[in-house]
């Protein structure tokens, strides 16, 4: 059975591979993982199964209402964050059914708790909004140029944690 473990920089090029597969045009640059994992190594985690990568999740706080724009920089956390942003999550479709990504949110919302924050803020894309919304996620407004850079489908979610 896979499980989570920290991130680390050895990790990365099997994250940009990753996210080539699973993501299609929406991956990212490796130097954006990097970046996250630097800023906010906290918030990165490896799903590990059989000895090598087969997924990955990265988080970290930001601003609820400014999600950052696909593929952007970020240069620094701001210091007036009010949510847990969860910038990715990527399976391996052999891992999928087998409960990883389950409990990666499980393990999003015990960082978020933890870090204080009252809700989790995603980007939904590709139609994933449906498996965010079955997560407790519910569709918010979102500013229209930030949803540009993610696609016409892309839907700005948050959960609010009790």
């Amino acid at each position: 059975m896979p499980g989570w473990r920290p991130m680390a920089a050895a990790d990365l090029p099997a994250i940009s591979a990753i996210s080539d597969a699973v993501h299609g045009r929406y991956s990212e640059a490796v130097e954006v993982y990097a970046e996250r994992l630097a800023l906010y190594p906290a918030g990165c985690f490896v799903l590990e199964g059989d000895g090598a990568a087969a997924g990955y999740l990265i988080t970290h706080p930001w601003r609820r209402d400014t999600p950052p724009k696909l593929g952007a920089m970020l240069e620094r956390l701001p210091a007036d964050a009010d949510t847990c942003y969860l910038h990715d999550i990527a399976l391996l479709p052999a891992t999928r059914g087998t409960g990883a990504g389950r409990a990666a949110v499980d393990l999003v919302i015990g960082q978020a708790r933890a870090s204080g924050f009252g809700e989790i803020t995603l980007m939904a894309v590709g139609g994933a909004d449906s498996f965010w919304a079955a997560q407790g996620f519910a569709i918010v407004d979102a500013a229209p140029d930030i949803l540009a850079s993610y696609g016409p489908e892309a839907r700005l979610m948050r959960r609010r944690l009790d």
